[in-house]
């Protein structure tokens, strides 16, 4: 995957089609194509790439060191209007405002950009297939040596472009008059005593140094698209979130449309699907459930049948048929109690049996506390099995009695 890399000038220096350097790197950090053409030319290049990273020219991002309260978040978002006013001219409604991390003394960088310039500029790009934009204050994006200045010197339409860094959060911009040798004094004058180093396009280097032998501590190099990106991977005042729905990532939503329109018709189908089955369950159901009371009726014309209970009505007349029958069913309390009598054998007669208690098909049998050990409780259960009982200590000293599984009463 690539990332695009756009310099765009300052606005005091261009027009509506402003000239742009850029570079498309690798993830390994490959140069793969630079070079300067307008924005609206490079859609190919911003519709190929993973990621859109504008760099705003100094002089079109103010830069602000503010003592801010411990918020964060919506809170800060809403706090940062009121904290910058006074420090701006005009509304700061009218501005993005991103905040970096606070330093231990609780100040912070506050970016402010014009909002309806950025969000005309972000925009081209989600338009010209740019999946995600980052947009990036170039003057925090220069190299800086420890105990240093660094600053960039561009040549534009209407004078030179002056990015100055002074720390990792502080920065400035400035379009100057078409003057290398007063540019060069005036970024002098802004870096202070310290020692400065100005970057240059590679054909004016030269001239460049000459002119810097006059000043103390000035040291010119070379620009190189290195530097830029190196700053932009380690600057976290991102300006494109704070432009809320305005962008900072689009939704490729041609690329998903069929993917989308495939997942919502297997949905449609397998809905479908579920829709004809249950219809076929239910006719089924009924079915059987109009057979059944059919049956009932027809065994017992005298009695109606109760929806939904048409089998265990007959299983309780089948019972009672045979009780009449003298033919006692495996699961009616004397049978089974009969059964456990002759399971328990010789513990019978020592009086184990606390209570006895019939309920739901089953017989509940509670043991009198230390009088039937484990091996005496599994000759029982033998017992049982012979009879087609089983046997199932739900808790210690209580037993429950049902009719063996698989076996009809």
């Amino acid at each position: 995957m690539t990332t695009l890399y756009i310099r765009h000038p300052a606005k005091a220096s261009t027009d509506s089609a402003a000239i742009c350097a850029f570079v498309l790197a690798g993830d390994g950090g490959a140069l793969l194509q630079q070079g300067s053409a307008a924005m609206g030319s490079l859609g190919q290049l911003i519709a190929g790439a993973k990621q859109v990273v504008l760099l705003l020219a100094a002089a079109d991002v103010t830069l602000l060191r503010l003592k801010t309260p411990p918020l964060a978040g919506a809170r800060l978002r809403a706090a940062l209007p009121g904290l910058v006013e006074e420090h701006i001219l005009g509304d700061a409604q009218d501005c993005v405002l991103a905040a970096g991390a606070p330093d231990a003394a609780g100040m912070r960088t506050v970016a402010v950009v014009q909002r309806a310039w950025l969000q005309v500029l972000v925009q081209a790009l989600l338009a010209l297939g740019a999946r995600k934009v980052a947009v990036l204050p170039s003057q925090l994006c220069l190299p800086l040596q420890a105990g240093g200045v660094s600053a960039s010197l561009q040549t534009g339409s209407q004078g030179i472009e002056l990015a100055l860094r002074q720390a990792p959060q502080e920065g400035l911009g400035l379009v100057l008059p078409d003057d290398p040798q007063q540019a060069l004094a005036t970024t002098r004058a802004f870096a202070g005593d310290v020692p400065l180093t100005v970057y240059v396009a590679q054909d004016d280097v030269a001239h460049y140094q000459q002119l810097a032998q006059a000043l103390a501590g000035v040291t010119v190099e070379a620009e190189h698209w290195a530097h830029w990106i190196s700053g932009a991977k380690n600057t976290t005042l991102d300006l494109a979130p704070a432009l809320g729905a305005g962008g900072a990532a689009a939704r490729d939503w041609v690329r998903w449309r069929w993917p989308l329109r495939l997942a919502l018709l297997a949905v449609i189908v397998n809905l479908a699907g579920l829709n004809i089955e249950w219809s076929r369950l239910k006719r089924e159901a009924a079915t059987v459930q109009t057979s059944m009371q059919q049956t009932f009726k027809a065994a017992y014309p005298n009695e109606a049948p109760v929806y939904g209970l048409e089998a265990e009505q007959m299983r309780r007349n089948i019972a009672a048929a045979r009780l009449q029958g003298g033919q006692a069913s495996m699961d009616d309390f004397t049978s089974m109690s009969a059964s456990l009598g002759e399971a328990l054998g010789g513990l019978a007669g020592r009086g184990v049996v606390a209570s006895l208690e019939y309920r739901e098909r089953s017989l509940i049998v509670r043991i009198k506390p230390d009088m039937v050990d484990a091996s005496a409780q599994a000759q029982v259960k033998q017992g049982l099995a012979a009879r087609k009982l089983a046997l199932n200590e739900t808790e210690p000293g209580v037993w429950k009695i049902t009719v063996a599984t698989g076996v009809t009463s």
